[in-house]
């Protein structure tokens, strides 16, 4: 069963200036089976937490350690990473002009699998998948995420994660952009996945509105580069009710939409 252990993390992002701390001192276990909200106001260190995880060359750790199953995370480059067992759904998907998302599904695939899984197998795979998540078959031939709403995005990420069945699931605001009916779609498609109790998912969110479709089983609330309180879905609930403003002494201003 895998698990990921992060212990007194600290993490500096690059600036013009000077290195900037954002995280300062996190510790979180993840195993599988388990469901971990991150939640927290803006600029609290949520998605730093996921890019240094995934290796983003913008965040240095200055301290402390990641562990999947016992190994040295950090010694990892970005794509060992990943076939290691991490993935990282993004909060802003990358357009890749040129390749289509057939192409780079069976490419990431057969990365990760070790082979290039048999041509048959794979397009009834692939097919299954979309139908699940309601993506018309015309997008296998389009460039990866090329004019995309903001939605198609989000589902071609859980696309990704079902094809590729990592070990720990990172999504990083994947309910941001979402309407009413993508954000059910996409929730299933996370709950499908979860479901066998092998993957353990960290869902990094700002709003509970995700959390009405995936239960977490533990929900950690973010404040200044640290995790400040615990708790099960009750907490997220208390969240909806009271917002931020116990842990940064201020009023989150947000706008709506």
């Amino acid at each position: 069963m895998a698990t990921l252990e992060i212990k007194d993390l600290h993490v500096s992002v690059v600036t013009d200036d000077a290195p900037k701390e954002i995280l300062k001192g996190v510790d979180l276990t993840i195993e599988a089976g388990q469901t971990h909200a991150i939640m927290g106001p803006n600029g609290s260190g949520k998605s730093t937490l996921s890019y240094a995880i995934a290796g983003h060359p913008k965040y240095e750790v200055t301290s402390g350690s990641i562990l999947l199953d016992g190994e040295d995370v950090l010694e990892m480059s970005v794509d060992e990473r990943a076939r290691a067992g991490l993935f990282l759904a993004m909060q802003y998907p990358v357009e890749v002009p040129g390749v289509s998302m057939s192409n780079f599904l069976r490419t990431a695939a057969t990365a990760v699998r070790g082979e290039a899984p048999q041509v048959r197998h794979w397009v009834k795979e692939v097919k299954g998948a979309m139908t699940e998540l309601e993506i018309d078959p015309s997008f296998a031939e389009r460039s990866v995420n090329e004019g995309f709403s903001g939605g198609e995005k989000k589902r071609h990420e859980i696309l990704q994660l079902a094809l590729l069945k990592p070990k720990i699931a990172i999504l990083d605001e994947t309910d941001s952009g979402l309407d009413v009916d993508a954000l059910r779609v996409v929730s299933d498609g996370v709950n499908r996945y979860r479901a066998s109790g092998e993957v353990g998912v960290m869902l990094i969110t700002h709003y509970t509105r995700i959390l009405k479709h995936i239960t977490p089983d533990f929900v950690h609330v973010f404040a200044g580069g640290r995790i400040v309180e615990s708790g099960g879905a009750e907490l997220a609930a208390r969240l909806e009710d009271e917002g931020y403003v116990k842990y940064t002494g201020k009023q989150e201003v947000t706008s709506a939409g």
